[in-house]
């Protein structure tokens, strides 16, 4: 059994995808530009009674690092007679000040001012129509790839026929478990740093258990508008491959489920279109993708973004590795745990200590008798046994078995 997926790479900040094609629903206008720096904007204001969020950043080149964030900006979102201002958390992360949930019948609009002085606003935006997914479900498939894994599946049915068009975020957490985990630990000579000398000692410093989280990195969109009633049925918003660790225990996944506008859903999936150009990996590029922001100073300035506001909903499942691949191997680590028994010291110096210390080696366990140029201990890479190196051993608090 297989299950189609409809995923655009989500990349807002780089300008070098700020190019136009034209949506099956309705087009964008095009100019022709060489690459510079724009704002990118990046906020979608829910129903759901909560700290907001808006994210500014710059774009950028292809060879860059990563989008800098627009530090000390005046941000607010203004609607229903209410002015909700936004706080800088980090680098380009704006937080309202206050909890507030999107309103039937409000229009919302944001506006920025940048700490240079210039203004930016958005079209006035009203809250979609409201529509909770009925399941979500998990369910082991085989993709029409031959791969063999697990689909997340969403279904939802809006009998108003009013919601049409869906994007579709994720959280995921799984349980980590470190393979070569010990109780002992090496440690140098504590009495002495220039001895070559390490020393077993009882292991207070390495988890064995821990929980990672990472989010969807990715824009996931659906349309019912083909469909003869507004329905949604065993969409895959995820496939896990059965060969990924992150399903070798416990697995958890929190989808949420955005209802977008007809504007919002044609700009995500034009977006989507661009991302599979490969004329994007250039720093020129012919056109820009217009979205509803705006500068309010210079008509002439390019924005790149999109101000939303969404109804929103969502649900949370759990599962293990037997309960679906009942009796087989667990998937490969992260790392193949690879083992090595390096010597105390060589002519060149200590060998052994200034491994463990700068913690790129951990021990696995006593290597008797060591063979020719072996030293007492194997050791491993630290994500082998100390699994902080991929999540935090605290539960969180959502956990349950």
């Amino acid at each position: 059994m297989s299950k189609k997926r409809f995923i655009a790479y989500y990349k807002l900040a780089p300008l070098f995808m700020a190019m136009l094609f034209y949506a099956c629903i309705e087009p964008f206008q095009a100019t022709f530009v060489d690459f510079e720096s724009a704002l990118v904007i990046e906020a979608t204001i829910t129903n759901e009674l909560k700290t907001q969020q808006v994210v500014l950043t710059r774009s950028y080149e292809f060879d860059a690092e990563g989008p800098p964030g627009e530090q000390g900006a005046r941000v607010m979102v203004v609607g229903g007679g209410n002015t909700y201002n936004f706080i800088e958390e980090a680098n380009g992360v704006y937080l309202s000040d206050q909890e507030f949930a999107a309103q039937d019948g409000v229009e919302y609009k944001l506006q920025v001012v940048t700490s240079d002085g210039n203004s930016y606003g958005s079209d006035n935006m009203q809250l979609t129509a409201t529509t909770s997914f009925d399941e979500l479900s998990a369910e082991r498939i085989t993709t029409d790839l031959g791969e063999d894994g697990m689909a997340i599946l969403v279904d939802s049915f809006d009998p108003t026929g009013n919601s049409v068009y869906y994007r579709y975020e994720f959280e995921e957490t799984y349980r980590i478990i470190a393979p070569t985990w010990s109780p002992v630990s090496l440690i140098g000579d504590p009495e002495n740093i220039f001895s070559c000398n390490v020393f077993k000692v009882p292991n207070e410093t390495d988890e064995r258990v821990c929980y990672a989280t990472a989010l969807s990195n990715t824009i996931i969109l659906n349309s019912t508008n083909e469909l003869d009633e507004d329905r949604v049925s065993n969409f895959m918003v995820r496939f896990i491959s059965r060969n990924n660790y992150i399903i070798s225990h416990r697995y958890s996944i929190l989808v949420r489920q955005y209802v977008m506008s007809n504007e919002s859903y044609t700009f995500f999936e034009t977006l989507n279109e661009l991302s599979g150009s490969e004329s994007l990996f250039s720093e020129n590029q012919p056109g820009f993708l217009q979205g509803n922001v705006f500068s309010e100073d210079n008509e002439e300035e390019r924005v790149l973004g999109y101000f939303d506001v969404a109804t929103v909903s969502e649900k949370r499942i759990f599962f293990n590795f037997d309960d679906f691949f009942p009796g087989e191997d667990l998937p490969p680590y992260v790392d193949p745990c690879n083992t090595s028994a390096p010597v105390l010291f060589n002519p060149g110096g200590c060998v052994l200590r200034p491994i463990i210390e700068s913690g790129t080696g951990i021990y696995v366990s006593d290597n008797e008798p060591p063979g020719p140029n072996e030293g007492p201990y194997f050791i491993t890479a630290r994500v082998c046994g100390d699994c902080k190196v991929l999540g935090p051993p605290e539960i969180p608090e959502f956990w349950t078995e």
